[in-house]
């Protein structure tokens, strides 16, 4: 029954999340006001919204699971390799048995790209 978790991403700066989901993931807007914005990607979809009170109490960490980590490792390298998170910049195997890599925004909202080994 269940189909979508979908977070919500707080920001003091709406365009802080625009930059990065956007600009550094490739997301494309679905919907925009002065303080959300909806944003969405090959099935992943998350809502930015403005909002310091809330932004200043939680940076979240998300994670997205692909099928093809390393073209879109590649792809955004390519297209933004100032996004890759310092401590994750590159595919790596992970102890619980997950590829993966992470971005990280000027806000330090991280965002997780994993992909599982097949079964």
């Amino acid at each position: 029954m269940m189909k979508n978790l979908i977070p919500k991403v707080f920001y003091d700066d709406l365009q802080d999340g625009l930059d990065l989901f956007v600009g550094g993931l490739g997301f494309e807007v679905m919907y925009r006001d002065d303080t959300l914005a909806v944003v969405a990607r090959d099935g992943a979809k998350a809502y930015l919204v403005e909002n310091a009170d809330y932004a200043a109490m939680d940076r979240p960490e998300l994670a997205i699971e692909t099928d093809d980590i390393d073209a879109l490792h590649a792809e955004i390298s390519a297209r933004g390799p100032q996004w890759l998170h310092p401590n994750v910049p590159k595919v790596i195997m992970q102890p619980w048995g997950a590829r993966e890599f992470a971005v990280l925004d000027s806000t330090t909202v991280c965002v997780v790209f994993r992909e599982w080994p097949a079964d």
